[in-house]
């Protein structure tokens, strides 16, 4: 039977994709995308490493068994035997492949989407350079012997020049050249490398941005010879509507914190609640890079500079933090996480001090209490570990959540505009949908709770009665502390008097 296709489904029809980064958050989702909505494809090709004493074949299979897949395996089954997976990982030499791999990938790749990187924002300068930096250089070596290449898409992030005011879509300038970096981390050892890395770093705030930034100039520097793109999502947040809505695999970004402070394990953060959230759906980015090749290969002209995707929010869908804080907290208030460690009613702050004495009584003392309790009980102790995560965290996260973020996404807006009516419902980006900002966040809490920390709907009548009892203890905690700290302070303040 004939299936029309619409134009993007059409561009698709008969190519072979090859993906770094498939096991990852957005390379499911792309992954997902790619085979149920461009089901005309010949083959997508991925790479993925060993893990745990798991092939990569079973690691594959185990994929397919999560809830993204489910649409897939109920309506096209057929189209899983289209993905071919080989032993790699982009920080070997061709990226781990060698004989019949390496030649498949490169006869038969019209397209490559180059996601795999090392998200860790406080990790080491030396694996953020192995991964990103010169893992992408292995990724268009690669490409380069690829004979039907048509795009190869690295993905970025919008926060890579944060030295900027405004960020636009280009690849901006910056002192360090990555042939320099890469050859500094070869022949320095760890030890001196990560004590000259905070001076390496600046303006950057961590090794992640800053090996983003030079794996940018690195591709742009092959754009002569290569169809390479940069796409740039800002902060990725669990699924609008699909594969599910409010689908998320990772503590990352906004659900680590929803998470967190649903928990009652995150009681204080800085945040200048009066910025503006710079977050976009993860199917909205990744339809975004599924339209990106199909836009770059039907340009009658070859742009002069690198093409750059900022995929972000539209301005007038963006919202103030403290907006977007009061919202999640209504809501889980009304999708409670089960077996909270108190009450979740954190505080938000901008000021340092304020934020440290919180963090001093309400995080590292608590965690101390439940260490030592456990110690005494014979048990494994964790919180005080888990606590030193959750401050590393924060102090990373911070650098964002305090200062105003301005993005230029002209090139990403017109990925929606080009798009037939068929198109735009298979590849959604609609900045003015029906559904509401809070319906989003909803799907979001839901989706934490769901697939996140693995509680069913059918524990919410348990989570919200724990809620009330974590209310109750809660106030009765203040009000005592509260009265004996007047209590106290009576007694000073009479003695001085001589009452």
């Amino acid at each position: 039977m004939t299936v029309d296709l619409s134009p993007v489904q059409e561009y698709y029809k008969d190519k072979t994709i090859f993906i770094t980064g498939a096991s990852g958050f957005m390379g499911k989702v792309l992954l997902e995308k790619l085979l149920y909505s461009c089901h005309s494809l010949k083959e997508v090709i991925i790479i993925c490493r060993p893990k745990r004493g798991k092939t990569p074949e079973s690691r594959l299979e185990e994929m397919y068994k999560l809830p993204i897949f489910q649409r897939i395996r109920d309506e096209r089954p057929h189209m899983l035997k289209k993905v071919t997976i080989y032993q790699g990982d982009v920080t070997f030499d061709l990226l781990g492949l060698s004989g019949d791999s390496l030649k498949h990938v490169t006869e038969n790749t019209n397209i490559v989407f180059h996601m795999a990187a090392t998200l860790k924002l406080e990790g080491n300068l030396r694996d953020a350079i192995d991964m990103n930096l010169v893992g992408t250089k292995r990724a268009l070596a690669v490409a380069k012997q690829m004979k039907h290449l048509e795009a190869f898409i690295h993905l970025s992030t919008a926060f890579c020049n944060c030295d900027q005011e405004v960020m636009y879509e280009k690849v901006y300038e910056f002192p360090h050249q990555p042939e320099d970096l890469i050859r500094l981390a070869e022949w320095m050892d760890v030890k001196t490398l990560d004590t000259i890395t905070p001076d390496l770093l600046k303006p950057h705030p961590n090794t992640y941005t800053y090996s983003k930034r030079l794996a940018e100039i690195l591709v742009r520097d092959h754009y002569e010879s290569m169809p390479v793109i940069i796409a740039r999502p800002s902060i990725v947040s669990p699924s609008a509507y699909e594969p599910v809505p409010g689908w998320v695999d990772n503590l990352n970004g906004p659900t680590g914190l929803i998470v967190g402070a649903g928990k009652g394990v995150i009681r204080s953060m800085l945040i200048d609640t009066r910025h503006l959230s710079e977050v976009i759906p993860v199917d909205y980015a990744i339809n975004g890079l599924c339209v990106i090749p199909y836009q770059f290969t039907g340009l009658k002209e070859r742009p002069a500079e690198v093409p750059v995707y900022n995929i972000t929010c539209a301005d007038h869908r963006k919202m103030q933090w403290g907006e977007v804080i009061d919202m999640s907290k209504d809501i889980g208030y009304r999708y409670p996480f089960e077996a909270g460690l108190w009450y979740p009613d954190g505080c938000i702050t901008t000021n340092r001090l304020h934020h440290k004495i919180n963090v001093i009584l309400f995080h590292w003392l608590p965690a101390y209490f439940i260490d030592f309790m456990l110690l005494l009980l014979g048990q494994k102790r964790f919180m005080v570990r888990i606590q030193n995560r959750i401050s590393v965290g924060l102090e990373v996260l911070q650098f964002f959540t305090m200062r105003a973020w301005f993005f230029k996404s002209d090139a990403y807006s017109s990925l929606w505009n080009i798009m037939n009516d068929v198109d735009k419902k298979n590849f959604n980006m609609d900045m003015d949908p029906v559904e509401t900002v809070p319906m989003y966040i909803e799907s979001c809490v839901v989706g934490g709770r769901q697939y996140l920390m693995k509680e069913s709907p059918d524990s919410l009548p348990r989570a919200r009665l724990q809620l009330k009892l974590m209310y109750i203890l809660d106030r009765v905690c203040k009000t005592v502390i509260v009265g004996s700290l007047c209590y106290w302070t009576y007694g000073v303040v009479a003695r001085l008097l001589g009452i």
